[in-house]
């Protein structure tokens, strides 16, 4: 059976899903205030996520709730409520990875989708029928898989079975997320939503005879980043999920800005219309995909699993820092006046050339005519983040277009 694969996008806010909506998304996933794996995130308290629901259904995208921590028992009466209170928002599914929660959810709100997190390890067939025999819709493969191994279990899973697969972001230095690593060193559990990352610290070796004498691990005299990988990318190679089965592309990244959303977003969907359109043109709008791709933050580039084993190469051992080759501005919103109103989130000044990126792909120079504030002042800048402001650009910008500057 031919695929058309769901290109499934992150959403850290309200503003962010909407970005992820109207650059290309046909599903977003998000988290409430409690119960996911991104308990730094900002989430969605219950009147955003109802909101979220409904300007997503409106575009015809569909909305996944993450449920996906591994519960201890003082969690299992909180999770019955929270279900409760999600089965009257109506979301598309709920992402889950622990047995007990599965549970819940199918005794609460059995008419809302249970998808099985990659939290929970998923890396073979049986484990995929098993979870199909309690209810699951879809399962979110172990980012340990390659892509033979991804086409060995769709041939052996019912064919109404989803595959749900990590195609784009950051990748765990753990088993499939399961890290212990922030517990130990800062009692912040992993597994309960409040990851540190020490995946990105700096590590060197001390012998137990020497103590506060540290040797680097590598040669480098900053010593190394030892666990840090690069980024998940296959921008590349989406003929070949396609063809190994994958049900839903899925992008990292429920803790990105909104311009990081709409790049990845829109690059993946052009990609991917184009690929479903012509494996010619697909081919041929490599460089623009590749060039885009790149214009939000990122960590370098691998492709993980997929093609093998990854080998040091997948490694960033002289760095943890994010290459960065725009700053994110702001979101376009109404019209007045000629002005577009924004929540500003970065500095900008009058008489700057920045961008105003489009979900059509198009990038337009636009100059910064002017700032006013919403009490009509003037100013020359924008300093003060979260500020909202109505500006005049030389070219024009419609509501939900993304303002950036390229960075030198």
């Amino acid at each position: 059976m031919k695929r058309h694969p769901e290109l499934l996008i992150p959403a850290s806010s309200l503003e962010v899903l909407k970005t992820a909506v109207m650059f290309g998304a046909d599903a977003v996933y998000i988290g409430g205030e409690a119960f996911g794996l991104r308990a730094k995130a900002k989430n969605f308290s219950m009147d955003d996520m109802k909101e979220g629901i409904r300007f997503a259904h409106e575009h015809d995208v569909k909305v996944y709730v993450t449920a996906n921590i591994l519960a201890h028992n003082d969690d299992l009466a909180g999770v019955r409520t929270y279900f409760e209170e999600l089965k009257s928002i109506k979301p598309d599914g709920l992402i889950i990875a622990d047995p007990g929660v599965f549970e819940i959810a199918k005794e609460v709100c059995p008419e809302i989708e249970r998808h099985i997190s990659t939290q929970a390890n998923n890396t073979n067939y049986g484990t995929y029928n098993f979870w199909h025999k309690q209810g699951a819709t879809r399962v979110v493969s172990a980012r340990e898989l390659s892509l033979e191994e991804i086409k060995e279990l769709r041939q052996n899973i019912p064919e109404d079975l989803e595959i749900e697969t990590f195609v784009h972001g950051a990748m765990c230095i753990s088993y499939s997320g399961r890290c212990l690593l922030s517990n130990y060193f800062t009692g912040r559990d992993a597994n309960q939503g409040a990851c540190t990352h020490p995946c990105r610290w700096k590590y060197a070796v001390v012998e137990e005879t020497r103590p506060g004498e540290y040797m680097p691990v590598y040669e480098n005299e900053r010593g190394t980043y030892i666990f840090n990988s690069k980024d998940l990318c296959m921008i590349e190679h989406i003929p070949e999920l396609i063809e190994a089965g994958v049900d839903s592309l899925k992008i990292e990244g429920r803790m990105k800005t909104a311009l990081y959303v709409a790049t990845v977003a829109r690059t993946y969907r052009k990609a991917i219309d184009d690929y479903q359109k012509d494996p010619e043109l697909y081919k041929q709008n490599m460089p623009w995909y590749l060039d885009q791709i790149s214009n939000c933050t990122y960590r370098q580039f691998t492709t993980g699993f997929f093609f093998g084993k990854p080998d040091e190469a997948s490694q960033i051992y002289d760095s943890n820092t994010y290459v960065k080759e725009y700053t994110y501005l702001g979101i376009v919103g109404e019209q007045k006046d000629g002005f577009c109103k924004i929540e500003q989130r970065n500095k900008f000044s009058v008489g700057e050339t920045i961008e105003i990126m489009k979900p059509n792909g198009e990038n337009i120079k636009t100059e910064v005519l002017k700032i006013v504030t919403e009490d009509g002042q003037e100013q020359d800048s924008a300093p003060h983040p979260k500020q909202v402001l109505y500006v005049q650009l030389s070219e024009h910008a419609d509501c939900y277009d993304i303002l950036r500057r390229q960075e030198a």
